[in-house]
């Protein structure tokens, strides 16, 4: 990707001030745009115009003049009236993602899929850099890619977590090694169908070519291979025996390499796949078993994913507040390996919630229901579980403290976002803990 004279930054969130900055760096001169116009948003506008860049916040629409390139924030729809008109006038639209590895000269592995991403992506940076390559998470997961690449361009490696929203404008996008953990109904509100969602994951294999390594799990193989068109060299994981690398009790295993995780929190049925896909990836980079084993048994959860927060009177607080789908909220469940009291609701990124409803059977003893995902959950799941509407993570929490009883799990795990109630799943997510800490709710 040739350097820009003129640049215009669709976005002011940590991913286009990254691209600002990298931008500036070059000698571009750069205009920011925003829809939004916020005091958070202004304060870092002051910081795009000490670079010496421009900046329109509460803009409707795409600025008039000439620009080489348009920057993409991956939290713009590609369908947004913004990028439309950038599309309409045929200004190169590129996703931050893109921009800033085009600028990288060492080796990429990227990392997609619906759940557990930002684990995966940890953990391989973590054993590249155990093994002697310095890598760096970035993307989803740790610092805007176009930031890493500011910060450490000795780095040997770039570890990037990938989104479908990044995938909808990258056009050139090639990593060495392309890993897709698991694909399940995710951000249908925002792509409309699962057939689409899933051909923009396939896109991230699309610009490979010989002597790069697609990882992908082994029921999606013939279709990512169609969809994608991609030539690099295609492995997969998975529990079947003709998986290149298959997870069983106790460990991983395939093309001479194994890998044991007895004893860790990996070890189960839910972690196991991805970590298959984890263990493959690892190898076609160059790391020895050895290195794998010891990172993955050094590595901690990440915050609000399954993360322990309490444990009183025999009950187990767990805080997913990452969970924001409805797969990630059983894959949550199935985990615990306990009865469980789950607080779920929010605002809904899907619409049919009944596939739930044998996996709430067989471990819920009650669902407390929040925020404006209430009815229907309660519609889906009323007949197969007790169900109540608490409206408020407050009220959640203290039914289910009154309710549970030693070796149950008060779990949350909402299977939507938490933009009704909360800013974001983190703030969702500390709130619980700090309740489940307390002993009691901000309302006794």
């Amino acid at each position: 990707m040739a350097k820009p004279t003129r640049a215009l930054i669709c976005g002011l969130g940590a991913s286009g001030l990254a691209a600002a900055r990298l931008l500036r760096a070059e000698g571009a001169r750069v205009l920011v745009v925003d829809e939004r116009d916020t005091p958070a948003l202004r304060e870092r506008a002051e910081l795009v115009r000490a670079l010496g860049g421009e900046v329109v916040l509460g803009a409707s629409q795409a600025p008039s003049g000439e620009f080489d390139l348009a920057v993409a924030s991956p939290g713009l729809d590609i369908d947004d009236a913004m990028l439309r008109g950038i599309h309409a006038r045929g200004i190169p639209l590129v996703s931050e993602l893109e921009l800033g590895w085009s600028r990288f000269r060492g080796r990429t592995l990227a990392v997609t899929g619906s759940n557990g991403k930002s684990t995966v992506v940890k953990a391989l940076a973590e054993i590249l850099t155990l093994g002697g390559a310095a890598a760096v998470p970035c993307g989803n997961y740790g610092l805007p890619v176009a930031q890493a690449v500011l910060e450490h361009p000795q780095a040997a490696w770039l570890v990037i977590e990938v989104s479908s929203f990044q995938l909808e404008t990258c056009a050139a996008f090639r990593p060495d090694i392309a890993l897709m953990v698991n694909l399940q109904p995710n951000h249908l509100d925002r792509h409309g169908s699962m057939a689409v969602y899933a051909r923009l994951k396939a896109r991230l294999f699309q610009h490979q070519r010989a002597g790069d390594v697609a990882l992908v799990p082994g029921d999606w193989l013939a279709r990512f291979q169609e969809w994608s068109g991609g030539a690099g060299t295609w492995r997969t994981f998975g529990t079947a025996d003709d998986d290149d690398y298959a997870c069983r009790a106790g460990g991983v295993g395939g093309e001479g390499i194994e890998v044991s995780l007895a004893g860790t929190w990996l070890d189960n049925a839910v972690l196991g796949p991805n970590m298959a896909g984890l263990v493959g990836a690892a190898a076609a980079a160059g790391v020895p078993a050895d290195i794998i084993e010891r990172g993955l048994r050094s590595l901690t959860p990440l915050p609000h994913r399954a993360q322990v927060v309490a444990e009183r009177g025999g009950v187990r607080w767990v805080n997913d507040s990452k969970a924001t789908n409805l797969a990630a909220m059983m894959a949550s469940i199935r985990m615990q390996n306990r009865p469980i009291w789950l607080i779920a609701g929010g605002r809904a990124k899907e619409t049919d919630f009944a596939a739930a409803a044998e996996t709430l059977r067989e471990w819920a003893r009650g669902v407390l229901l929040i925020g404006e995902a209430t009815e229907a959950m309660r519609a889906a799941w009323g007949q197969v579980v007790p169900c109540w509407n608490c409206d408020t993570l407050e009220t959640a929490v203290r039914e289910a403290r009154a309710m549970a009883r030693p070796g149950d799990c008060i779990l949350l795990a909402p299977a939507c976002t938490s933009y009704d109630q909360f800013a974001s799943y983190v703030e969702r997510g500390d709130a619980f803990a700090r309740l489940a800490a307390d002993g009691k709710t901000a309302q006794e």
